[in-house]
């Protein structure tokens, strides 16, 4: 097996700016890949994608790469989000999403070593970035050493 490629993930909420360029700093992160399906809303605060793009290259030299085929769809976001489907079918129905696009198809290894997956949720274990990162590592040659950020 090839040598592990470090990855993260991080969710903006219940950070301020300060500690969320802190944590990407503090682990060298060389490229945030954004995985969310709306990433211009203005909940976003400054991780609203152009604003995000322009922080982190001024604030932290971090490049910003919007993936959103890496994201679920509106509608399975929605029935999730209204309680219309339970959290282990939205899991099975997104990781199958991610087989039809075949996501593993077109990883950017450079972009993943040292790079974190970016959406909002606070904890990965309430949010797809997760499933990314797991999918990838069952779906692919990549050995994945996995952190989420907190």
């Amino acid at each position: 097996m090839s040598e592990a490629m470090t990855v993260f993930s991080l969710g903006f909420t219940k950070k301020n700016a300060e500690q969320f360029f802190q944590l990407l700093r503090a682990n060298q992160v060389k490229t945030v890949l954004d995985v969310r399906l709306n990433n211009v809303s203005q909940l976003a605060g400054f991780a609203k994608r152009d604003d995000l793009a322009f922080f982190l290259r001024e604030v932290a030299n971090i490049d910003y790469v919007a993936m959103p085929n890496w994201a679920p769809t509106e509608s399975l976001m929605k029935q999730y989000k209204n309680g219309d489907i339970a959290a282990e079918r939205f899991e099975d129905e997104f990781m199958d999403l991610m087989a039809q696009r075949n996501i593993e198809r077109d990883v950017p290894h450079a972009l993943l070593e040292h790079g974190c997956l970016l959406c909002s949720e606070h904890e990965p274990y309430q949010c797809h970035r997760r499933l990314v990162l797991q999918y990838l590592q069952q779906h692919s040659d990549l050995n994945l050493d996995i952190r989420h950020l907190l």
